[in-house]
């Protein structure tokens, strides 16, 4: 009986500690954040940068209550919303779709593995002003150079995980009579979802990247948009707060990932 109630207590304390441990991690991560934003403001207050250059954190809040006033924020923003949320998808979609088809006809993978490679090495931002002439200046070629950015790394990993799955489950759903598309039902595809869930957590970023990049050369509305017409008109601080709201959509793209990695989990370790 003691012994039970020493585990206890350990276990008590240890996820006490565990908490604690956590709350400090996010303290000093807001801390750090209000730290150099109070360090850039002074610096801009007291002359030691050129506040038209670099702007400030009040001057972009400003510019930020500004535009949300005048709701031309939130139209921009929800465009960038909309087109990184089709691109993601179409994304995951087509990549998954091309790694079981590559799983399926090995010949086939190996005929076309060092295309995909070169591929996904390949700057996408030089496919941007093709793109921008095959396609026209319209929603359409922002989403392909979203989906341009990672979709030939979608395929790779995804195909590499397939081939790492423990060859003897596989044995055992041919043995009980199930043919391939079993096989990748039972097997392949629940073995490999924490892979496709890492590869989610990248490739919403980099969706993200592809959108904006796309929003440079053929948009007229949307985040993109508004840093390169802020930077032809030298409206920085519309420059610098957009930048901004581009790491807050990344942040709450991994954990809306992070939530769903959860609950998949979960629900396949129940």
């Amino acid at each position: 009986m003691a012994k039970h109630k020493d585990t206890c207590s350990n276990q008590e304390r240890y996820i006490r500690k565990q908490k604690k441990d956590r709350r400090m991690i996010n303290f000093w991560r807001v801390a750090g954040v209000i730290f150099l934003l109070g360090i850039w403001e002074l610096a801009g207050r007291m002359g030691w940068l050129d506040t038209f250059i670099f702007s400030g954190p009040v001057k972009i809040v400003q510019c930020f209550c500004r535009m949300l006033r005048s709701q031309d924020l939130l139209r921009h923003t929800w465009i960038t919303l909309k087109e990184t949320l089709i691109s993601f998808l179409l994304m995951i979609g087509i990549g998954t779709a091309f790694a079981m088809l590559l799983w399926r006809f090995e010949r086939l993978a190996k005929i076309c593995e060092p295309y995909f490679v070169v591929l996904n090495s390949l700057p996408k931002s030089a496919l941007a002003p093709l793109l921008l002439v095959w396609l026209g200046a319209n929603m359409r070629t922002i989403i392909v150079s979203g989906i341009s950015i990672g979709v030939f790394g979608v395929i790779l990993n995804l195909h590499t995980g397939f081939l790492k799955v423990d060859p003897e489950q596989i044995k055992l759903i041919e043995t009980l009579g199930g043919g391939r598309r079993a096989v990748l039902s039972k097997v392949v595809l629940p073995s490999t979802l924490p892979i496709l869930i890492s590869v989610m957590k990248v490739n919403i970023g980099l969706s993200l990247v592809g959108v904006v990049i796309g929003e440079f050369f053929a948009a007229s509305e949307g985040l993109g948009y508004l840093i390169i017409y802020g930077s032809q008109v030298f409206k920085l601080d519309m420059v610098v707060m957009s930048i901004a709201l581009l790491c807050i959509l990344t942040i709450l793209f991994y954990q809306a990932i992070q939530l769903l990695e959860k609950s998949i989990l979960n629900r396949f370790t129940l």
